[in-house]
């Protein structure tokens, strides 16, 4: 097990409602973070614009609750952080860097399936972060569940043959990152992109991004300096703060929405 972090709290529930919701109501009561939030059972878990998240028995479910001293519109940069940490801590469980990739803006893929979907949501007066996590740990979720459209599931016992506890994988995650939050404060974003962009999937290829009025098609070129997607369409590049990213035609996959 990696060390713990200093002054940062633990709980396990048998059962919420949802880690993000429960994170949301200690946040807007005034609670100072950093804590940890993990449930082996969620009754009304959700993903992205309010989507239903699937969790099979034996998945990870956990957010963590974060003050971070940063201002409002840099709160976003912290899904990266998470992202990174969160693929530090499987390639930790399963010593294989070479399965794992980061999907823009907030997922992990396993071998090119959706493993993980990370939500952030903010809170509180002045604001904080619920930051949640949910990994197909033991199962994907059945194809009833799946939204037309996004990247097929899979879990890390299917893809990785490893069975690993939510607790365990809570280990590991909380002390990786405990120190991307660390070094984003201290050095800012350029470090967190240089490394997100190492492990991201499709750099270079083309993409489909749907916005809420339209979609785009083109290359995948780098995130910037604010995380945005910047794309090169048939009509210039173009820098995307929010979209819904996919790698093939929208008709001919079907996934999972991303988390709490």
């Amino acid at each position: 097990m990696e060390r713990w972090p200093a002054g940062t709290g633990r709980e396990i529930h048998a059962e919420l409602d949802s880690t993000n919701a429960e994170a949301l109501r200690r946040l807007n009561a005034g609670a100072p973070g950093p804590l940890w939030i993990l449930a082996q059972h969620q009754t009304a878990a959700r993903g992205r614009r309010g989507r239903a998240w699937a969790m099979p028995e034996g998945n990870f479910a956990a957010t963590l609750l974060l003050r971070p001293d940063a201002p409002p519109a840099e709160l976003a940069l912290r899904s990266f952080a998470a992202a990174l940490a969160l693929h530090d801590a499987l390639v930790t469980a399963t010593g294989r860097a070479d399965l794992f990739t980061l999907k823009w803006p907030n997922d992990v893929l396993l071998d090119g399936r959706k493993l993980a979907g990370i939500l952030l949501e903010t809170g509180g007066h002045p604001p904080g972060l619920a930051i949640g996590f949910g990994v197909n740990l033991a199962a994907a979720p059945a194809p009833e569940m799946l939204e037309p459209g996004a990247t097929a599931p899979i879990s890390l016992r299917d893809g990785a043959g490893i069975a690993l506890l939510p607790e365990d994988l809570l280990d590991l995650l909380a002390p990786a990152m405990t120190a991307w939050e660390a070094q984003l404060t201290a050095e800012g974003f350029a470090p967190l992109r240089a490394a997100w962009l190492k492990h991201a999937a499709r750099l270079g290829e083309g993409v489909t991004a749907r916005l809420p009025d339209r979609t785009l098609d083109g290359r995948f070129d780098t995130i910037d300096s604010t995380g945005a997607l910047v794309l090169t369409t048939a009509t210039g590049r173009i820098a995307l703060p929010a979209a819904e990213v996919y790698f093939g035609p929208l008709t001919e996959e079907a996934g999972h929405a991303a988390c709490h």
